[in-house]
């Protein structure tokens, strides 16, 4: 009889796919019994990046190879597959921990709109795995829907701002992030003679990210996304204005407030955050200037996005799920 969890990984070719393995296969409380391929018809193979980390080969997926065999599954998969993959592995009993944004949108009109693939019945219970903002929902969560990349930096930024009512005004996420974030499939987007030496806007009002924002915070948002010439990070940079009567002191406050006990989350102050700083580790840097005569706010939040953005949240997540050290695996 094992003591620690069994995991496997379905989807492990993609980035967070890879990065989930690498961090699960030295994972001090959870044993990695399986990883695969998206797809049931891709042959079995080892990945060089994984040798003497993980060098079993990366299987071919067989759901009946999944389902009731393992205690937690972590689904790197695109949203259709997810979809259909998730429902079934928790309806007999593995815990489910979905990259994808396949459950994250709880409202059925935006489901169809952006995710039109979403199942019409989710299993229950259920959890948006923002895991600062949701641990007791991601305790007792069947399936946990890790929130995007974009949208991790951005709620970790607005949401102790929000809760405490210190905004007044529109609220503008202008966003980076580099070329891993598209995933692993090659397009003429992320092909590297079109990427180097620029920086493109895009996804302008047209973002999905954005629906999942605006559920989060519960009002509007403008998000404008960069596809920028680096290969992990993402830095947004976020501009709102204070309520009247709020303060520089009760910002710092809100932050301090709600990240005291979180781990992954270091608050620099009037330090703005970069990039270098956080990539390949798990933490959200946030920092932030305040121009005291207008009110006006620019907020500056930092992380990994193949880390803290998908696998490394999604780790966090199975750790508070199942009781373990939030931090193990993760530093």
């Amino acid at each position: 009889m094992h003591t620690r969890p069994l995991a496997a990984v379905v989807g492990a070719t993609g980035y967070s796919g890879q990065e989930l393995v690498r961090r699960l296969a030295r994972h001090p409380g959870v044993r990695l019994a399986a990883a695969f391929a998206s797809g049931a018809s891709e042959a079995p193979r080892r990945l060089p990046g994984l040798a003497r980390i993980w060098d079993e080969d990366i299987r071919p997926f067989d759901l009946d190879a999944v389902a009731g065999r393992v205690d937690a599954a972590f689904l790197g998969l695109p949203e259709a597959a997810a979809a259909e993959v998730a429902p079934a592995l928790a309806a007999s009993g593995v815990r489910v921990f979905d990259l994808s944004g396949a459950f994250r949108l709880r409202d059925a009109t935006l489901r169809a709109q952006w995710y039109p693939d979403t199942p019409a019945k989710w299993p229950q219970p259920t959890a948006y795995g923002l895991t600062e903002h949701g641990r007791a929902a991601i305790r007792e969560a069947r399936l946990v829907a890790c929130p995007g990349c974009y949208p991790t930096g951005a709620l970790l930024a607005l949401k102790p701002l929000v809760a405490a009512g210190l905004l007044a005004g529109p609220v503008v996420v202008d966003a980076k992030s580099g070329i891993s974030g598209a995933g692993k499939a090659p397009s003429d987007r992320t092909h590297f003679s079109e990427n180097h030496g620029s920086v493109a806007a895009y996804g302008v009002f047209a973002h999905r990210h954005t629906a999942e924002i605006e559920q989060e915070i519960g009002g509007e948002v403008t998000f404008v996304p960069h596809l920028v010439p680096l290969d992990r990070g993402i830095l947004e940079t976020i501009y709102v204005r204070l309520a009247p009567g709020a303060s520089a002191e009760a910002l710092a406050g809100a932050y301090e407030g709600a990240y005291a006990d979180a781990p992954f989350v270091r608050l620099t102050g009037e330090r703005l955050p970069e990039i270098k700083h956080v990539a390949h580790t798990n933490f959200c840097d946030i920092g932030w200037k305040v121009d005291r005569d207008s009110r006006r706010a620019v907020i500056v939040a930092c992380l990994d996005n193949l880390v803290k953005g998908a696998a490394g949240q999604a780790i966090q997540n199975f750790n508070v799920a199942f009781g373990l050290d939030e931090t193990a695996g993760l530093l």
